[in-house]
């Protein structure tokens, strides 16, 4: 391939929640930089000053040197383009608005090939900036000149567009200062706040507790207005109306002046106030028509217009809103005013800003004819001109908090407007001359209750005192004192599945509708409701958004971590089971201390409050343990051979046959291994292990005791993991095993078992390194009878009959006869072989690719599902695998 003259971006992927990278959504970056792999910035002509002097403030970003001008110190030492791209893409996102700091720049390939992650708040602004700063030092490197200007301007459009809307934003922050999860779906202003049965859907200010009838019913002026009236609250009197004809005969009927707005409109669209003529009526109805399938004509009723906001039962803020209108200086044309007051920093374009900018359009032009006036006259000095008539902020408008005000007469008509249509947050407008009186005084009425109302000027009122209605919002939808959604998340080399299954079955017995994500699917309850492997970040995600759902167990496996990050935020339970030789060689792990610190995410990304379950005699531990953040719990098999054990720290451990939990001021006894099913009566190891993991998750979580102990007696079903098989005479296991350890673990147990011959149908996934494959397979040399390789439908990568090759070879070069080993290109061919030649008294292991084509074919054969010891095969004393 020839070298590049250019940077060009090879990958570019999210990471949306918790990750390798950082606790925070970053983007990975993979880039090649071609030629300039082996050249500095410094040795490009011009380069750094092109880049400073479009970047300026790159001169005082801190870099790696962890000081103020380190990147510019770098830079004139030396750097490479992919680390300028890192900071180029920082930098621009910082002048946007957005507050982000982190970056990583390494490379993957000598000399041109890097990754660089950079952290991102708006994922939008965040992708186009990495491709913009590519192109822009292109440019760069091509000596041409770049607009950044229009650049930033083109990205802050894009970027404003794809923000949450202001009220979202508002609720998103109140719901994570209390610790709720937060997740946005799609790319609009849709949330999902907390998980399962205890999560929320809100848009704006619309949540679930409000059913689409009441929206409709909202959306609807004329329907409103008749419940409203019929239930004794003052509204003014209107027809609806589908032509201008009927709008001028309807205003007749009602009395001038009147009022005319869309039936279904919004945000003050279409809306016409103080009519008195004909004319003025027919272009009052063109104008709402646009808006709506046909328009209300309703009494005009002077007075001022205030916003009422309703959350549940109570009023939570008040508002008077004023049009959008400008002061003259006798100086300034009203064009010009226009342009002064939309200077103001609180005004943006839509509503990503406190207030929104006036516009000069049509409906400004009209206001301004009616008043005999154009946008190049200056109004005298004093002189207030009015460009809309509504008040509404969308259009300019501007409020002043009168919450204090309110009297209770009115206070009571708002709520009860906002329950009789059904809405649990309601905007609901008032016309009156003083809020502070009874409008059964005053003649005031309701001219409208909305859906969805918009909280800005509840937050950020022009004058009076901003009111923390997120807070009014966020307490109604989680209104327990304390938000309670137990999360227990699993990784580990081996024995992830069946803790996860253990801690799911203890759970369900506490009478929660516990969600489990594994390696064999998703369930909910009992019910698998997505078959496969769903131990990904994606999994976890969907079994959190089930709103039945009301604690969950995740298997949390590399791949996906890696990939992806997690699928949630914080559990309260994070456990790694033990840190093997497994997966090494992949997506950059090559150490046990690279999958050890992956693995780690699971622990670190735990409550300040919640527990860290670790195996006491993993040699990894010690280093795991340096990123906790929480309580910890160890558990171990034997703890003679711990290898570290911090002073006062919770301890699940076997001792005298039986699980003791050892905490600094208690001592249980919690059960005897015998009683406890998936143990096999004690015969495998590792499952004895995987209880222990499962004890100190359950312990965290502060299960009774004795509901533990009933759990882990009626646990029965850890399908695919040492499933015996009776056939004849002879007994089939079906295990996953896929690894070293996984292997060692069978053979073990196995071998504390009577048998005459230890048949194995062996096989490893494609994506493990030659060098595992091949200690795998010298542990088959020495540990079975037979033999029959069978290679997996899923290649991963390799060439058909390659990783069955490689056993085969290895297996037979430790001296292991050839007669009796055999080459299958099929799993469930290979079974058939081994379970045609069987002799009684023997015990065939397969560790499988795919479980219900084995377990179909053994029934149809006539197998019996046997406990694992039955009483026909007599213990063993404990073998020792080197």
């Amino acid at each position: 391939m020839m070298e590049s003259n250019k940077i060009q971006i090879l990958d570019h992927r999210y990471y949306r929640g918790r990750n390798i990278y950082s606790h925070k959504p970053v983007m990975k970056m993979i880039v090649d930089i071609g030629k300039y792999g082996l050249i500095p910035t410094k040795e490009i002509p011009g380069f750094n000053q092109k880049l400073l002097s479009c970047f300026p403030g790159l001169k005082t970003n801190y870099c790696s040197l962890g000081y103020e001008g380190g990147f510019l110190e770098r830079l004139e030492e030396g750097t490479y383009l992919a680390h300028v791209l890192e900071h180029t893409i920082l930098e621009m996102q910082a002048m946007l608005g957005y507050e982000v700091s982190f970056g990583r720049t390494r490379t993957i390939e000598e000399p041109s090939r890097y990754y660089l992650v950079y952290q991102y708040k708006n994922e939008v602004c965040g992708l186009e900036c990495g491709k913009a700063a590519v192109f822009i030092l292109n440019r760069f490197l091509d000596n041409k000149e770049v607009d950044i200007e229009g650049f930033l301007d083109y990205l802050g459009e894009i970027s404003i567009n794809a923000e949450l809307g202001p009220s979202t934003t508002a609720i998103v922050e109140e719901a994570r200062k209390r610790g709720i999860p937060v997740t946005r779906i799609g790319h609009e202003s849709l949330v999902r706040i907390g998980y399962g049965k205890y999560s929320h859907l809100v848009e704006s200010t619309l949540t679930d507790l409000t059913s689409c009838i009441s929206a409709d019913i909202s959306s609807n002026k004329q329907l409103t207005k008749s419940m409203l009236s019929e239930n004794k609250i003052p509204v003014p009197y209107g027809k609806t109306v589908y032509s201008e004809l009927s709008a001028v005969m309807a205003a007749g009927q009602v009395g001038l002046p009147v009022v005319i707005k869309p039936i279904d409109g919004n945000q003050g669209k279409g809306v016409s106030l103080n009519l008195n003529s004909e004319e003025e009526i027919k272009a009052a109805y063109r104008n709402a028509a646009k808006f709506g399938t046909g328009a209300v004509v309703e009494q005009y009723v002077k007075g001022k217009d205030f916003r009422v906001l309703v959350v549940g039962d109570r009023v939570c803020a008040v508002a008077e809103r004023l049009p959008a209108c400008v002061t003259g200086d006798g100086i300034h044309t009203i064009q010009e005013l226009i342009r002064l007051k939309n200077s103001d920093p609180r005004r943006g374009e839509a509503h990503e800003k406190p207030l929104t900018k006036i516009r000069l359009d049509e409906v400004a032009l009209d206001e301004l004819k009616k008043q005999k006036k154009k946008p190049e006259d200056v109004p005298e000095k004093g002189e207030t001109v009015l460009l809309r008539k509504n008040g509404n902020l969308s259009t300019g408008g501007t409020a002043t908090d009168c919450t204090d005000l309110i009297h209770p007469d009115n206070a009571e008509f708002a709520v009860r407007a906002a329950q009789v249509i059904g809405l649990d947050v309601a905007g609901v407008d008032f016309v009156t001359e003083d809020i502070s009186r009874s409008i059964q005084e005053t003649g005031g009425v309701i001219v409208e209750v909305n859906t969805a109302p918009g909280i800005r000027m509840h937050l950020y009122p022009s004058e009076g005192i901003p009111r923390n209605v997120a807070k009014d919002i966020v307490d109604r939808l989680f209104p327990q004192t304390e938000y309670c959604f137990p999360i227990v998340s699993v990784t580990g080399t081996n024995g992830k599945t069946t803790t996860v299954r253990l801690i799911h079955h203890v759970l369900s017995i506490t009478g929660l509708n516990v969600g489990m994500t594994s390696t064999c699917g998703t369930y909910i309850g009992n019910k698998c409701v997505c078959k496969g492997d769903n131990s990904g970040p994606r999994s976890a995600e969907s079994l959190l958004s089930d709103q039945t759902v009301e604690a969950a167990v995740l298997e949390t496996a590399r791949g996906g971590i890696v990939r992806e990050g997690l699928g949630y935020d914080l559990a309260d339970v994070g456990v790694i089971t033990n840190i093997a030789d497994d997966h090494l060689g992949l997506n950059g792990v090559e150490t046990l201390e690279d999958l050890a610190f992956v693995k780690s995410l699971v622990v670190e990304a735990v409550k300040k409050d919640g527990h860290a379950v670790l195996n006491a005699r993993d040699p990894m531990t010690p280093t795991i343990l340096k990123r906790v953040h929480s309580n910890v719990i160890l558990f171990s098999g034997h703890p003679a051979k711990d290898v570290f054990v911090p002073k006062g720290c919770v301890r699940v451990y076997e001792e005298n046959g039986g699980i003791v939990i050892s905490a600094p001021r208690e001592r249980l006894n919690l059960i005897q291994i015998s009683e406890i099913p998936v143990t096999g009566g004690g015969l495998i190891e590792c499952n004895i292990e995987n209880c222990l993991a499962a004890v100190s998750a359950l312990y965290a979580l502060r299960v009774p005791l004795e509901v533990i102990r009933k759990g882990l007696k009626s646990f029965l079903m850890n399908t695919g993991r040492f499933d015996l098989f009776r056939l004849g005479g002879f007994h089939v296991m079906l295990d996953y095993g896929h690894n070293r350890p996984g292997y060692e673990n069978v053979i073990k147990a196995c071998g504390r078992m009577e048998h005459e011959r230890l048949i194995g149908v062996i096989g490893m996934p494609g994506d493990r390194s030659d060098a595992a494959i091949r200690d795998t397979a010298h542990l088959c040399a020495k540990s079975f009878d037979g033999i029959y390789v069978k290679e997996d439908e899923d290649l991963r990568g390799r060439e058909k009959g390659e990783v069955a090759d490689l056993f085969y070879r290895t297996i037979t070069g430790d001296g292991f006869p050839k007669d009796r080993i055999s080459v299958f290109e099929r799993e469930l061919e290979a079974l058939k072989n081994a379970v045609a030649q069987a002799k009684d008294g023997d015990l065939i292991v397969a560790f499988y690719e795919k479980l219900e084509p084995l377990k179909q074919y053994l029934e149809s054969a006539g197998a019996e599902k046997v406990g694992f010891c039955p009483p026909e095969m007599p213990r063993r004393e404990k073998v020792q695998i080197s």
